[in-house]
């Protein structure tokens, strides 16, 4: 991964959690990795936990960054929330995924927030 694309990267976790935050989310872990993959946020909301995949884009040059979770990625996504969930005594508690994207290419980022954007993949 080029250093722009992990500087934008990180840019866009840094958006998407101030505007988490002003949305009533309580940030439990970012970046959080495993053998298995890595969950970009993790949050609670309401009593539930929220797994969060930031996507963010400079133009429109690659896409929507919402269409840029492709099935392979919700299954590798849903693998590890559900090894958090277990190792953390979690699973019984609601869970979803949210995606945030984040379009920087402006005068202003845009953030536009995808509730529920997909069930549980494997």
């Amino acid at each position: 991964m080029s250093d722009k694309r992990i500087v934008a990267g990180k840019e866009g976790e840094t958006l998407a959690v101030l505007y988490l935050k002003k949305k009533g989310y309580k940030i439990i872990a970012q970046n959080y990795r495993s053998k298995l993959g890595e969950i970009d946020i993790i949050a609670r909301e309401d009593g539930a936990l929220i797994f969060i995949e930031v996507k963010t884009r400079h133009g429109d040059r690659f896409g929507d960054p919402k269409g840029a979770v492709t099935a392979k990625k919700k299954r590798k996504l849903s693998m590890v929330a559900l090894q958090y969930l277990k190792k953390t005594g979690q699973m019984r508690v609601p869970a979803r995924f949210d995606v945030v994207a984040v379009h920087t290419g402006g005068h202003e980022p845009v953030i536009e927030l995808v509730r529920n954007a997909f069930e549980l993949a494997y």
